[in-house]
């Protein structure tokens, strides 16, 4: 049955650590839950008994991509350990001040890729749209902390200008809802632009990226699902995940709820140094979403975005992390491993 916006409850904690994380609060709905994500250091370091030197040195990794992540994700991430796979993703590090060659701001020249506010043209089929510069989670290897999301579309002209290019383009059959996290958005602002962009008769798919299923899995409501139902658009949701204990009840009964509406679920991971890079982490993930039916899609190496040296897979590692799943997995439970080349009309996919 499908669900509104209601009361959030609260839920069993990460089964496993012997001192798992705080319990969530509870929220009145996924609003309140953005906004009471932290961005003090050191109030999660004392929420997960972490000491208190990491908060300092969080804090002296700048203003770039300081701290933000959910509490909702505060749960699923055991206590007292500073090598934690989900705290790594989330908590600001000095070895992102290391500067290493071939790390740049803009590591797939998105910039030259611009066709308007906000409006990516990279590939000749889609268009992609940074909708919004807001996230629920401010990921340390985001490849697009850097962008200039301040420059994509902040008033209706521009949103028209959008439109009228994307009509420009009859090549064009999809568009990708991209960011931040366009879920960060209300529901009838993003139904009007469902609408708007199913009034172009070449566009037939409509695919949102989103991490907010798996941050904060109540944004999955009623009308999220209602807008994404409402036009002859076929909708597609990939939701980014990285690691099998991101996914807890609250995370599978969100999925479910899309899944259910007759939404396909695809999923997309980025491998990572210290979170993912070992064959039964890997395993375990993508069999628990297959369980979920959501069909794992990519597993992305690391774009080269400069503060995230320290995450890198050599590509070699991740080729025989992926022969190793095939002797375990079946096909269609293992995703394409991909590196995404500035200027290629495609992903190039390693394995």
């Amino acid at each position: 049955m499908l669900i509104g916006s209601q009361p959030m409850i609260t839920l069993p904690t990460r089964t496993g650590p012997s001192h798992p994380g705080p319990k969530e609060p509870i929220y009145p709905d996924w609003r309140r839950a953005l906004e009471g994500a932290l961005t003090d250091p050191a109030e999660l370091c004392r929420l997960l008994g972490l000491p208190p030197s990491l908060a300092a040195s969080s804090r002296r990794v700048g203003d770039v991509a300081p701290l933000l992540v959910p509490r909702t994700y505060l749960s699923r991430i055991k206590r007292g350990d500073p090598k934690d796979p989900l705290l790594l993703q989330v908590l600001p590090r000095e070895e992102e001040l290391v500067e290493h060659p071939g790390f740049t701001q803009d590591p797939l020249e998105e910039a030259a890729a611009t066709r308007g506010p906000g409006l990516l043209g990279k590939y000749r089929s889609r268009f992609l749209i940074v909708t919004t510069q807001r996230c629920a989670v401010h990921c340390r290897f985001c490849f697009r902390r850097h962008f200039p999301c301040g420059k994509g579309p902040r008033c209706r002209a521009e949103w028209d200008q959008i439109l009228r290019r994307i009509r420009s383009e009859p090549s064009a059959g999809e568009v990708i809802l991209s960011g931040g996290d366009p879920l960060c958005l209300e529901d009838g602002f993003l139904a009007e632009l469902a609408q708007r962009l199913a009034a172009i008769g070449h566009v037939r798919r409509l695919r949102i990226h989103t991490r907010l299923p798996i941050m904060i899995p109540q944004r999955v409501t009623e009308g999220l699902i209602a807008w994404l139902r409402g036009t002859r658009l076929v909708p597609i949701v990939a939701v980014h995940v990285n690691h099998p204990a991101e996914i807890d009840d609250a995370v599978a009964a969100a999925l479910g709820r899309l899944v259910e509406a007759g939404i396909p679920v695809l999923s997309q991971s980025v491998l990572l140094r210290g979170v993912n890079d070992q064959v039964d982490v890997l395993a375990e993930l993508f069999e628990r979403l297959v369980d979920l039916r959501v069909m794992p899609y990519y597993l992305h190496q690391l774009d080269r975005v400069a503060g995230s040296a320290h995450f890198e897979v050599p590509e070699q590692r991740g080729m025989e992390l992926v022969r190793q799943l095939r002797a375990r997995l079946p096909g269609y439970a293992i995703p394409r491993y991909v590196r995404e080349t500035p200027g290629m009309p495609n992903k190039w996919v390693l394995a």
